[in-house]
């Protein structure tokens, strides 16, 4: 199976366990880090996720792991929170930062320039739209967006 592939059987799988527990699934990944693999589960809720959360979530879903046993390379299963600086992936993630400030940095420059701060305007499949603090409004593809989250400044 290919990386796309357990992801999308792990988001069809763990669905179900994290909507019974009114949580928000954010992400999966597949990733080789070293010489280790691991399959990650991002969830979300209002008010954020603990220790206790990603427990429940890691043992029922270990469970089911073990049940289709669909993963053959060994690897290292972890649920965690997104944090608060996790990037925009999804649709929703995207309807929830509208007007919000975002953080865009892209692979290649535009005037020697590859991040970009502004408030999300607008979004469809194919851009971004930020208003930049002087009012101007930049639209990028998506293509060429590296990273789009919500700007954190500490």
């Amino acid at each position: 199976m290919a990386k796309k592939d357990y992801e999308q059987m792990t988001e069809e799988l763990i669905t179900p366990i994290i909507d019974a527990h009114h949580f928000e699934l954010v992400d999966v990944e597949w990733v080789k880090e070293g010489s280790n693999y691991y399959l990650r589960v991002y969830i979300d809720k209002e008010g954020g996720i603990t220790v206790d959360d990603c427990e429940v979530i890691n043992r029922e879903y270990g469970d089911v792991l073990d049940e289709k046993d669909y993963i053959a390379e060994n690897y290292i299963f972890e649920v965690s929170s997104p944090g608060l600086d996790r990037p925009l992936k999804k649709e929703k993630d995207f309807v929830r930062s509208l007007g919000k400030e975002v953080e865009i940095r892209l692979y290649r420059p535009i005037d020697k320039q590859k991040e970009f701060v502004g408030l999300l305007d607008s979004y469809d499949k194919t851009s971004v739209t930020i208003e930049l603090e002087d009012g101007e409004k930049k639209t990028f593809d998506r293509s060429a967006i590296a990273l789009i989250r919500l700007a954190f400044f500490y």
